[in-house]
């Protein structure tokens, strides 16, 4: 639909498509876990895990913050979240909302199981992080024997699952390395097997690892980015539909005579008449000031208009002197044609700190087709 103001589109139907087609590639058994940190990587999570809830296309969600999940809870999202960061402060939270921890240090774990006796818990449901080379949090495997001894009868937390992170699934050239990472958690898994009588459920792969690692799906896999129509490769793309398309509108055209500057700091100055578009969107809406100065571009009437000066924080200048276009007219900023990842790319950056760049005061809208 036409827009008369910068709007974020969010196609539902993409992203059910998304996720069934990443389903396609599981066991009927595999658990599917949506992740919905960062505002659904952009997208708005309340929304986003309202419809795959409804949808039964989701057995769990994870966010990153506490904060996160209780915003989900208050939204009436009832699927087990998962708590990837938490802190000792939200505890308090935590358990009110009935949100799951990460427990990934001596540290953090010592002091649930101190928060979990002083408050007479039962079998809260808690997740070990395991460390298999990412080395950003996790236990290592030469420490988990002492944290499995901590666990092993305390009756106040059950390990739910047991779960690491991929570093680089996405990159054949690291097949080695991820390939390795696999059998260290598989390691992990014999230690915690021993442990507990229960089963636990284990995941380690993420959108990249659920694409060229099958055999390590487990009982469960992890998907952001995916659900959100990135495959990370060129091959795969073709299955996945990016679900967000931001558009604005020419708010005024100028002509710059040669010698003109424009913006700020004089970023831009013609060496020719450059006839200018000023679109309503800027680093305070998520397009950063990387993309000035001709590395970004927007689309009108199909063709692309390069970023020209500085980004301001509310407005980006863009050439159309070879485009034919009026003020008023429709801008596509990216889309599913024209996607986020092209335009990060054209910035040296990834379709991931675009998306999630995208600020809560561009208006959302969910459509189905």
């Amino acid at each position: 639909m036409k827009t008369e103001e910068t709007v974020l589109e969010i196609n539902l139907t993409a992203l059910e498509k998304n996720v069934l087609y990443l389903k396609s590639r599981l066991k009927p058994t595999t658990l599917f876990l949506g992740v919905v940190k960062a505002s659904s990587y952009g997208n708005n999570s309340v929304p986003i895990a309202l419809h795959l809830q409804k949808k039964g296309l989701a057995n769990y969600f994870a966010v990153a913050y506490t904060s996160e999940g209780k915003a989900l809870r208050e939204a009436g999202i009832t699927l087990p979240i998962l708590v990837l960061h938490p802190q000792p402060i939200n505890f308090d939270d935590i358990v009110k909302y009935k949100l799951e921890p990460t427990l990934y240090s001596q540290r953090i774990t010592k002091l649930f199981l101190e928060y979990a006796e002083k408050h007479h818990l039962v079998k809260y449901p808690v997740h070990l992080k395991c460390n298999t080379g990412l080395n950003r949090l996790g236990f290592d495997l030469n420490e988990i024997d002492e944290v499995l001894a901590l666990l092993k009868n305390n009756t106040t937390v059950t390990v739910k699952t047991a779960y690491s992170h991929l570093a680089a699934s996405e990159d054949m050239n690291e097949k080695e390395f991820t390939e390795n990472q696999i059998k260290t958690f598989i390691a992990f898994q014999e230690k915690i097997n021993k442990t507990f009588s229960h089963k636990v459920i284990y995941h380690q792969c993420n959108t990249s690892g659920i694409l060229n690692y099958a055999h390590a799906q487990f009982d469960m896999v992890r998907c952001g980015i995916g659900m959100y129509g990135f495959a990370n490769d060129a091959q795969l793309q073709q299955y996945l539909t990016p679900i967000m398309t931001l558009k604005s509108v020419i708010s005024q055209i100028h002509t710059l005579q040669v010698g003109d500057s424009l913006g700020y700091n004089r970023g831009y100055i013609a060496d020719h008449i450059t006839k200018t578009a000023t679109i309503p969107v800027g680093h305070a809406d998520g397009i950063n000031r990387i993309y000035g100065k001709g590395k970004g571009f927007v689309f009108i009437n199909g063709k692309k208009a390069p970023i020209i000066g500085n980004v301001c924080m509310d407005m980006i200048l863009v050439d159309v002197t070879n485009i034919p276009c009026e003020e008023g007219g429709e801008v596509i900023v990216f889309d599913k044609d024209h996607t986020a990842e092209t335009l990060a790319e054209s910035a040296g950056t990834i379709s991931y700190e675009l998306i999630t760049s995208m600020a809560h005061r561009i208006k959302r809208v969910y459509i189905e087709e």
